[in-house]
């Protein structure tokens, strides 16, 4: 793996959460998971047993990875082992995000989320309110 130090004048992040990394130099691997259940309901109703990531296949279903087929060919020349940054500004990263500055070997990050909408049936199937 290349080797080469990072220099980060300024980095300003207000929000970090939920498996996200901010790594600074250079990482041989990164792994990122995130899974999470969002629930939006008209009525505060809460259940003891609910939440269990099992229940739902978006958590288990395999991520396909197709093979990359195509010829690649890269050259590089760094006369300076440098990678310089004036100034980095991130509002938020969440769930399984990455802000890394340097060389990898080995990427994969990943989030799975199920959005869960319970509505009450106030009569007319045509409301939309």
């Amino acid at each position: 793996m290349l080797q080469r130090s990072s220099v980060v004048n300024t980095i300003k992040v207000n929000s970090a959460s939920f498996a996200s990394t901010i790594q600074l130099g250079d990482s041989r691997i990164i792994n990122g998971f995130s899974r999470a259940l969002a629930v939006q309901r008209e009525a505060d109703v809460f259940f003891a047993k609910e939440g269990n990531f099992s229940n739902y296949r978006t958590f288990s279903e395999p991520i396909p990875l197709l093979p990359i087929t195509e010829k690649m060919s890269l050259s590089t020349h760094n006369p300076f082992p440098v990678i310089k940054v004036n100034n980095i500004s991130i509002l938020a990263m969440s769930s399984s995000a990455i802000l890394h500055v340097g060389n990898s070997e080995n990427v994969s990050l990943e989030a799975r989320i199920k959005h869960i909408r319970q509505l009450q049936d106030n009569g007319n199937e045509h409301s939309q309110e």
